[in-house]
């Protein structure tokens, strides 16, 4: 997993409340379990028409969003459904942190599982980066996961609360797997005890 430091980019504004997953990735791209290519279809059902011509007004497809690497959104964000194609979906888009209120638990857990960041702040502070995300291309921010500092444009920071553990692991570009592998040389180590000890198993 790629590691979590310092970002800085286009901060794309979302002012929607109970943004659920199936809004993020439609029930028509799960047949994949690869975790690439779900990018271009990231809230597709708002981004494109039936037809898939683009909707001029929505946010990832006006020019100053479509490299955007953050997201700030309102509560509720990743409610519906637990699939782990959303943050999949989110990723592959580029997307690296999403900003809202309120998370929903299982989408929440699965961003740091994915190498995202999300961030819960007051929505005072939410309303105050969504008004910041709002002048196109001009919305740099830049979030600084060691120091736990959001910077907006105009040089304002703002302080985030993140669990030190999951802090660690982003830090450090560990998922499940990668934290596993750490204790490589003593899963060896016991394998071989117990290859000698019970051969039959």
């Amino acid at each position: 997993m790629e590691k979590f430091t310092t970002l800085t980019g286009v901060a794309a504004p979302l002012p929607m409340i109970n943004v659920d997953t199936d809004m993020i990735i439609p029930k028509q791209f799960l047949k994949t379990i690869k975790r690439t290519g779900l990018g271009k279809n990231l809230f597709d059902e708002m981004r494109y028409t039936p037809d898939g011509e683009e909707v001029a007004d929505f946010v990832l497809n006006k020019q100053a969003y479509r490299s955007a690497r953050i997201l700030v959104s309102g509560a509720n964000f990743g409610c519906g459904s637990s699939r782990e194609h959303a943050p999949w979906a989110i990723a592959d888009f580029g997307i690296r942190c999403v900003i809202a209120a309120s998370f929903a638990d299982i989408f929440y857990n699965n961003c740091f599982k994915n190498g995202i960041l999300p961030i819960i702040l007051p929505q005072e502070q939410v309303d105050k980066l969504l008004d910041d995300a709002n002048r196109g291309a001009n919305a740099v921010v830049t979030v600084d996961l060691d120091k736990q500092t959001i910077t907006g444009p105009d040089g304002g920071c703002i302080h985030f609360e993140v669990d030190s553990f999951r802090k660690h692991c982003l830090l450090n570009g560990l998922d499940d797997i990668g934290l596993t592998l750490q204790r490589e040389e003593k899963i060896s180590a016991f394998e071989e005890r117990r290859r000698v000890s019970s051969p039959w198993m």
